[in-house]
């Protein structure tokens, strides 16, 4: 995932433009480390919401972590104040409040010691990031416009009394299952197949942090939903599932709505994305009290 400020203006100036023409600043980007926790944390808590994957990889691993499956570089400018930091990795995530800082981030990420398999932001900015980083000679291999959902206090309640509770150890396979088939229909690719021990250490992980909700109806997966990420204000939702023998009876929305319930008791915010596509999904989150609020961009690398 990239996040980019996509109001940055010179963002929104330049578009697709000849990118060798420009001359990135790579001198003032600079590796993280722990040291400077305290302060990316305080530069990404301007956005919230936008950012919230990146605070919650910090507070769950650190700055400089294995699981974070990337590193985190800030860029400064003449002053020595932050004006990008990003995640450049498997998932790309860049918070870039300046042309300066896209355009330098970009040029690093050129050498990513991950191979980089996404990168999101809200508008078109990770489209302008890609740009700089290929050289505007190539195209990312799926580009996908999704939805940003949004749910906070007040708050539609719908009835709650679904079993919802957290999913458990035993129950990884089913789980695993569930999510490899959201992200298939989102990206094309299998996670199962592409790296099963990998995806299944990733999501037992998630069941350990008590990260993953469900619903059962005796063996059968009726309900799934991952938090992503959280911090102390926002939570961020991926891989809503519902069974296929159960969905369009209502049963996703009031699953969805009770989790949300829930997260917002020691959230502010509770959020998702989804393709602009698939409206069917979007109108189950409208009834779990959801609203669309922008739209971001996700490439597929």
């Amino acid at each position: 995932m990239l996040q980019i400020n996509a109001n940055t203006p010179q963002v929104r100036e330049y578009g697709v433009v000849p990118y060798m023409a420009f001359t990135a600043d790579v001198q003032r980007v600079s590796e993280l480390d722990q040291e400077n926790t305290a302060e990316v944390l305080g530069f990404l808590s301007v956005r919230p919401v936008h950012t919230v994957v990146m605070t919650s990889f910090i507070n769950d691993n650190g700055i400089v972590s294995e699981l974070n499956r990337g590193k985190f570089f800030g860029y400064r400018n003449s002053q020595g104040v932050l004006e990008g930091v990003a995640l450049i990795g498997h998932s790309t995530l860049v918070e870039a409040r300046t042309e300066a800082a896209v355009r330098a981030l970009a040029m690093i990420a050129r050498n990513s010691e991950t191979p980089i398999h996404l990168i999101m932001s809200s508008g078109d900015a990770a489209q302008t990031f890609w740009n700089y980083l290929s050289n505007g000679l190539s195209q990312p291999r799926l580009t996908c416009v999704e939805r940003l959902f949004e749910a906070a206090f007040p708050f539609m309640v719908q009835g709650t009394d679904t079993g919802l509770r957290l999913a458990e150890a035993g129950e990884l396979i089913a789980v695993a299952e569930a999510q490899a088939e959201v992200a298939f229909i989102e990206s094309g690719v299998d996670p199962m197949l592409k790296d099963r021990e990998g995806f299944l250490r990733r999501v037992a992980r998630r069941i350990e942090q008590g990260r993953i909700f469900v619903v059962f109806d005796g063996d059968k997966l009726v309900f799934k939903a991952d938090i992503i990420a959280e911090t102390e204000d926002v939570a961020y939702l991926e891989g809503v599932y519902v069974g296929a023998e159960y969905r369009g009876k209502g049963i996703g929305p009031k699953c969805l709505s009770a989790m949300t319930v829930e997260l917002l008791s020691r959230v502010s915010n509770v959020c998702l994305l989804s393709n602009v596509d698939f409206s069917s999904a979007h109108r189950s989150f409208e009834k779990a009290g959801f609203r669309s609020s922008d739209e971001c961009t996700t490439l597929f690398v």
